[in-house]
Protein backbone atom coordinates (compact mmCIF):
# COMPACT_ATOMS: atom_id res chain seq x y z
CA UNK A 1 0.00 0.00 0.00
CA UNK A 2 3.16 2.32 0.71
CA UNK A 3 4.09 2.02 -2.74
CA UNK A 4 0.99 2.75 -4.04
CA UNK A 5 0.46 5.88 -2.30
CA UNK A 6 4.01 7.10 -3.04
CA UNK A 7 3.75 6.94 -6.74
CA UNK A 8 1.46 10.14 -7.55
CA UNK A 9 3.79 12.22 -5.07
CA UNK A 10 6.57 11.15 -7.27
CA UNK A 11 4.32 12.27 -10.26
CA UNK A 12 3.25 15.56 -9.14
CA UNK A 13 7.58 16.21 -7.76
CA UNK A 14 8.61 15.30 -11.77
CA UNK A 15 5.72 17.54 -13.34
CA UNK A 16 6.81 20.49 -11.19
CA UNK A 17 10.24 19.71 -11.74
CA UNK A 18 9.81 19.56 -15.62
CA UNK A 19 7.77 22.92 -15.15
CA UNK A 20 10.46 24.49 -13.74
CA UNK A 21 12.99 23.57 -15.63
CA UNK A 22 11.12 24.88 -18.93
CA UNK A 23 10.23 28.06 -16.75
CA UNK A 24 13.77 28.86 -14.58
CA UNK A 25 15.93 27.11 -17.63
CA UNK A 26 14.78 26.73 -21.01
CA UNK A 27 12.51 29.66 -21.81
CA UNK A 28 15.16 32.78 -20.11
CA UNK A 29 17.72 30.74 -22.82
CA UNK A 30 16.06 32.53 -25.29
CA UNK A 31 14.17 29.22 -26.44
CA UNK A 32 10.27 30.91 -27.08
CA UNK A 33 8.90 29.02 -29.34
CA UNK A 34 5.67 27.30 -27.64
CA UNK A 35 5.75 24.24 -29.95
CA UNK A 36 9.17 23.75 -28.57
CA UNK A 37 8.29 24.18 -24.94
CA UNK A 38 4.97 22.02 -25.50
CA UNK A 39 7.90 19.02 -26.34
CA UNK A 40 9.53 19.42 -22.93
CA UNK A 41 6.57 18.89 -21.31
CA UNK A 42 5.13 16.10 -23.39
CA UNK A 43 8.26 13.52 -23.57
CA UNK A 44 9.28 12.62 -20.31
CA UNK A 45 12.81 13.26 -19.67
CA UNK A 46 13.10 11.42 -16.55
CA UNK A 47 12.25 8.17 -18.31
CA UNK A 48 15.54 8.09 -20.80
CA UNK A 49 18.16 8.77 -17.96
CA UNK A 50 19.89 6.29 -15.99
CA UNK A 51 17.70 5.06 -13.01
CA UNK A 52 19.65 6.42 -10.65
CA UNK A 53 19.84 9.72 -12.43
CA UNK A 54 16.35 10.49 -12.41
CA UNK A 55 16.10 13.05 -9.66
CA UNK A 56 18.81 15.00 -11.65
CA UNK A 57 16.82 14.06 -14.83
CA UNK A 58 15.90 18.19 -14.91
CA UNK A 59 19.12 19.95 -13.41
CA UNK A 60 20.90 22.32 -15.52
CA UNK A 61 23.77 20.10 -16.09
CA UNK A 62 25.42 17.50 -18.82
CA UNK A 63 23.77 14.86 -17.25
CA UNK A 64 26.28 11.59 -17.48
CA UNK A 65 25.06 8.81 -19.21
CA UNK A 66 27.86 6.34 -19.74
CA UNK A 67 31.09 6.20 -21.73
CA UNK A 68 32.35 9.35 -20.55
CA UNK A 69 29.62 10.67 -22.65
CA UNK A 70 26.69 13.49 -21.54
CA UNK A 71 23.42 14.60 -22.18
CA UNK A 72 23.41 17.93 -23.33
CA UNK A 73 21.60 20.14 -20.61
CA UNK A 74 18.37 21.37 -21.06
CA UNK A 75 18.36 24.93 -22.29
CA UNK A 76 20.82 23.64 -24.98
CA UNK A 77 18.72 20.95 -26.65
CA UNK A 78 15.82 23.76 -26.31
CA UNK A 79 18.24 26.36 -28.61
CA UNK A 80 18.77 22.96 -31.18
CA UNK A 81 15.19 22.49 -31.46
CA UNK A 82 14.33 26.18 -31.93
CA UNK A 83 16.75 26.82 -34.32
CA UNK A 84 16.11 23.63 -36.36
CA UNK A 85 12.55 24.61 -37.07
CA UNK A 86 11.53 21.24 -37.92
CA UNK A 87 8.52 20.54 -39.73
CA UNK A 88 6.49 17.65 -39.48
CA UNK A 89 7.22 16.51 -42.83
CA UNK A 90 11.02 16.71 -42.29
CA UNK A 91 13.46 14.06 -42.47
CA UNK A 92 16.29 14.24 -39.68
CA UNK A 93 20.13 12.85 -38.95
CA UNK A 94 21.25 12.98 -35.45
CA UNK A 95 24.69 11.58 -35.05
CA UNK A 96 25.37 10.51 -31.92
CA UNK A 97 22.13 8.92 -30.13
CA UNK A 98 23.32 8.87 -26.45
CA UNK A 99 19.93 8.25 -23.91
CA UNK A 100 17.36 8.67 -26.85
CA UNK A 101 16.06 11.48 -25.33
CA UNK A 102 16.57 14.09 -27.84
CA UNK A 103 15.66 11.62 -30.35
CA UNK A 104 12.69 11.54 -29.15
CA UNK A 105 12.36 15.42 -29.32
CA UNK A 106 13.10 15.38 -32.93
CA UNK A 107 10.95 12.55 -33.87
CA UNK A 108 8.04 14.14 -32.40
CA UNK A 109 8.93 17.17 -34.25
CA UNK A 110 9.06 15.34 -37.69
CA UNK A 111 8.49 12.94 -40.14
CA UNK A 112 11.40 10.26 -39.61
CA UNK A 113 14.79 10.28 -37.61
CA UNK A 114 17.98 8.24 -38.53
CA UNK A 115 19.99 8.20 -35.38
CA UNK A 116 23.37 7.13 -34.89
CA UNK A 117 25.78 6.11 -32.28
CA UNK A 118 29.60 4.85 -32.08
CA UNK A 119 28.01 2.89 -28.58
CA UNK A 120 25.94 -0.31 -29.14
CA UNK A 121 24.46 -0.59 -25.48
CA UNK A 122 23.41 2.87 -26.63
CA UNK A 123 21.47 1.68 -29.20
CA UNK A 124 20.15 -0.75 -28.01
CA UNK A 125 19.00 1.39 -24.14
CA UNK A 126 17.81 4.44 -26.67
CA UNK A 127 15.37 1.88 -28.77
CA UNK A 128 14.08 0.12 -25.68
CA UNK A 129 13.30 3.65 -24.52
CA UNK A 130 11.77 4.90 -27.38
CA UNK A 131 9.14 2.04 -28.39
CA UNK A 132 8.33 1.87 -24.51
CA UNK A 133 7.65 5.76 -25.50
CA UNK A 134 5.47 4.56 -28.27
CA UNK A 135 7.75 6.14 -31.07
CA UNK A 136 8.06 4.05 -34.37
CA UNK A 137 9.44 6.52 -36.64
CA UNK A 138 12.92 6.35 -35.88
CA UNK A 139 15.60 3.92 -37.16
CA UNK A 140 18.49 3.44 -34.92
CA UNK A 141 22.30 2.45 -36.23
CA UNK A 142 25.19 2.21 -34.57
CA UNK A 143 28.30 2.80 -36.20
CA UNK A 144 31.12 5.64 -36.60
CA UNK A 145 29.25 8.78 -38.00
CA UNK A 146 31.89 11.47 -37.84
CA UNK A 147 32.20 12.09 -41.06
CA UNK A 148 28.78 11.50 -42.19
CA UNK A 149 26.42 8.59 -42.35
CA UNK A 150 25.40 7.29 -45.66
CA UNK A 151 24.48 8.98 -48.99
CA UNK A 152 20.89 10.11 -47.82
CA UNK A 153 20.17 13.83 -47.62
CA UNK A 154 18.18 15.50 -44.59
CA UNK A 155 15.82 18.51 -44.07
CA UNK A 156 17.50 18.52 -40.80
CA UNK A 157 20.77 17.47 -39.23
CA UNK A 158 21.87 17.55 -34.95
CA UNK A 159 25.24 16.65 -34.16
CA UNK A 160 25.52 16.13 -30.41
CA UNK A 161 29.00 16.37 -29.87
CA UNK A 162 31.29 19.07 -30.71
CA UNK A 163 34.05 19.16 -33.73
CA UNK A 164 36.95 20.98 -33.69
CA UNK A 165 36.08 22.22 -37.42
CA UNK A 166 33.27 21.65 -39.86
CA UNK A 167 33.33 18.39 -41.43
CA UNK A 168 32.04 19.28 -45.09
CA UNK A 169 30.01 16.13 -45.29
CA UNK A 170 27.63 17.43 -42.95
CA UNK A 171 26.59 20.05 -45.25
CA UNK A 172 26.47 18.10 -48.85
CA UNK A 173 23.86 15.57 -46.58
CA UNK A 174 21.38 18.40 -46.71
CA UNK A 175 18.49 19.08 -49.03
CA UNK A 176 18.32 22.86 -50.48
CA UNK A 177 16.76 24.57 -47.14
CA UNK A 178 18.26 21.85 -44.86
CA UNK A 179 19.30 23.07 -41.78
CA UNK A 180 22.72 21.88 -39.48
CA UNK A 181 23.25 22.27 -36.23
CA UNK A 182 26.23 21.76 -35.06
CA UNK A 183 29.29 23.38 -32.29
CA UNK A 184 32.36 24.05 -33.25
CA UNK A 185 35.82 24.57 -31.85
CA UNK A 186 37.78 23.52 -28.43
CA UNK A 187 37.69 23.73 -24.95
CA UNK A 188 37.17 26.20 -23.30
CA UNK A 189 34.70 27.65 -25.74
CA UNK A 190 32.70 26.80 -28.80
CA UNK A 191 30.46 27.96 -31.24
CA UNK A 192 26.97 26.72 -31.79
CA UNK A 193 26.23 27.36 -35.65
CA UNK A 194 23.49 26.78 -37.98
CA UNK A 195 24.21 26.44 -41.46
CA UNK A 196 21.68 26.64 -44.50
CA UNK A 197 22.22 25.24 -47.16
CA UNK A 198 21.09 27.87 -49.73
CA UNK A 199 21.88 26.00 -53.22
CA UNK A 200 23.92 23.24 -54.43
CA UNK A 201 27.08 24.89 -53.52
CA UNK A 202 26.08 27.73 -51.20
CA UNK A 203 25.81 27.40 -47.66
CA UNK A 204 25.41 30.34 -44.96
CA UNK A 205 26.15 30.50 -41.21
CA UNK A 206 24.93 31.60 -38.11
CA UNK A 207 26.22 31.94 -34.88
CA UNK A 208 23.94 31.05 -32.18
CA UNK A 209 25.62 30.96 -28.79
CA UNK A 210 29.02 30.12 -27.16
CA UNK A 211 28.60 26.52 -24.81
CA UNK A 212 30.99 23.70 -24.36
CA UNK A 213 30.27 19.63 -24.97
CA UNK A 214 32.82 17.00 -25.05
CA UNK A 215 33.27 16.11 -28.51
CA UNK A 216 32.63 13.31 -30.89
CA UNK A 217 34.68 10.40 -30.62
CA UNK A 218 36.82 10.30 -33.64
CA UNK A 219 36.84 14.27 -33.61
CA UNK A 220 39.01 14.99 -30.51
CA UNK A 221 41.22 17.38 -31.40
CA UNK A 222 44.75 16.41 -31.25
CA UNK A 223 47.46 17.51 -28.94
CA UNK A 224 48.71 20.81 -28.12
CA UNK A 225 52.09 21.55 -27.75
CA UNK A 226 53.66 24.42 -25.73
CA UNK A 227 57.27 25.52 -26.49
Amino acid sequence: MRDEASRPAESMNFEQARFNMIEQQIRPWEVLDERVLDLFMAIHREDFVPPTSRQLAFSDICLPIGHGETMMSPKVEGRLLQSLQIHPTDRILEIGTGSGYLTALLARSGSQVVSVDIHADFTRAAGARLENAGFRNVRLETGDAVSGWGDDQYDAIAVTGSLPELQGRFQRQLRPGGRLFVILGTEPIMEACLITRRGDKAWSTESLFETSIAPLIGAEPGPRFVF
